[in-house]
């Protein structure tokens, strides 16, 4: 949490462009998933739909995110994220990973490792007792690009 709450105040500082965290956490949501409706939205995040209402009236407002047909031919609309919003999400999430990587930057790669799997582990065991699972990109190639390949010692030759 404070990890999380010092980047959000740190980064609108510095860049009033930068997107609010409910934006990011939608916009998080919609590029891993695909268009999603309102409803598909507050169950995912377990929230009261005129709550995700107002912060979706907001990403719409913004440029960021449309409505669209629904592309499995529901009578829903949903909401797809827009060039503009796709955009500032990549932005933003590259200035967290930064931020992440300033944090961790006098680690040993072991080390890194090791957060990365604990985290891996609390996130899934959260997501087990809300009973919701957070769609996630390949995790190995989500896990190399958190960090540069190490260094391998050449085996040692037997003859």
């Amino acid at each position: 949490m404070l990890l999380s709450r010092h980047q959000v105040l740190a980064r609108r500082e510095r860049d009033p462009e930068r997107l609010e965290r409910s934006a990011y956490l939608l916009l998080s949501r919609i590029d891993t998933q695909g268009p999603m409706s309102i409803g598909q939205l507050a169950e995912a995040f377990g929230l009261d739909t005129s709550t995700v209402n107002r912060q979706t009236a907001a990403l719409l407002r913004c440029g960021l995110a449309e409505r669209v047909a629904d592309p499995d031919g529901g009578m829903a609309r949903k909401l797809r994220i827009t060039a503009e919003g796709a955009r500032r999400f990549a932005a933003d999430r590259e200035v967290n990973r930064s931020c992440l990587a300033r944090v961790v930057a006098d680690w040993s790669p072991e080390e890194i490792r090791e957060l990365e799997d604990v985290l891996i582990r609390l996130n899934r065991s959260a997501e087990a007792l809300e009973g919701r699972h957070w769609p996630r990109a390949e995790e190995d190639g989500a896990r190399a690009a958190c960090h540069p390949p190490v260094a391998q010692e050449p085996a040692p030759r037997t003859t």
